[in-house]
């Protein structure tokens, strides 16, 4: 299969304007993301809608395609991205533009589940730690959870627990139970994008914001596959400190947290 990746980038972020731009070590944000995945796909793009952004990747030599400001979401804007950058592909991978850690490992994971006949969607789950905080994973609304069935397709993605542990107590449930988190990274057969965008949005994708539920209510399947490799999105400026401290003082790359 032919790969094709695409970084949907936007300036207009509600948290975090210019995001995409934001200084690391001597880089923006945006070229950090675009050299760790770049020789893990057939081809890459950047799809955006700001022309400095398009400035500073073309600067950087990243092919860039500009496309609307209307898109309702990066899966929208990578659908336009494919049909204008003419680059014959089998499936598009979603690559977050503010994941700068991420492992080139986990883009040979998601393009795995191409290997499985049918699939339709894939993305990558992680397990969370059995050890870890119940309040910063669990009940974190910004960290999606998700339930998967026995050949590791979603049933359900959710801001809330799931699922929820009856006559447990609360603080034991990471010990007792595996719990997944979602890492919001997309591939989708070229065929199945152009299907799903075509999509109104669906009552479950409002109630939870959380497009991927627009999908499963209309009969797609979503395969996953799991990693437990820690990525580090980059939503606030906060998040930037803690990922530059992150990066080796040596090393003008970030730095790749091992896997568990």
């Amino acid at each position: 299969m032919k790969f094709l990746g695409i970084i949907p980038a936007r300036y207009a972020s509600t948290r975090f304007p210019g995001k995409p731009l934001a200084d690391m070590k001597g880089k923006p944000l945006i070229q950090r993301v675009y050299e760790q995945v770049r020789l893990s796909v057939d081809a890459l793009c950047i799809a955006t809608d700001d022309e400095r952004i398009a400035t500073a990747a073309e600067a950087f030599g990243a092919c860039v395609v500009m496309t609307s400001d209307r898109h309702r979401s990066g899966t929208d804007r990578c659908h336009e991205a494919c049909r204008k950058v003419g680059i014959s592909c089998d499936a598009v991978i979603n690559i977050q533009g503010d994941e700068p850690f991420i492992h080139p490992e986990q883009i040979e994971l998601l393009k795995s589940c191409f290997g499985k006949p049918g699939v339709q969607i894939a993305t990558l789950v992680k397990p969370l730690d059995p050890d870890g905080d119940v309040e910063q994973t669990l009940l974190n609304p910004n960290l999606p959870k998700v339930v998967l069935n026995s050949r590791l397709e979603a049933l359900y993605f959710s801001r809330s627990v799931i699922p929820c542990l009856r006559d447990r107590e609360q603080a034991g449930w990471l010990a007792a139970h595996t719990f997944y988190g979602h890492i919001g990274l997309y591939a989708y057969r070229t065929r199945i994008l152009k299907e799903i965008v075509a999509l109104p949005p669906s009552p479950l994708e409002q109630a939870e914001s959380l497009e991927q539920l627009r999908w499963l209510e209309n009969g797609y399947k979503i395969q996953t596959a799991i990693t437990r490799q820690e990525t580090v999105g980059i939503d606030t400026p906060e998040d930037l400190q803690r990922a530059l401290a992150m990066m080796n003082d040596d090393d003008a790359g970030p730095s790749r947290p091992a896997s568990s």
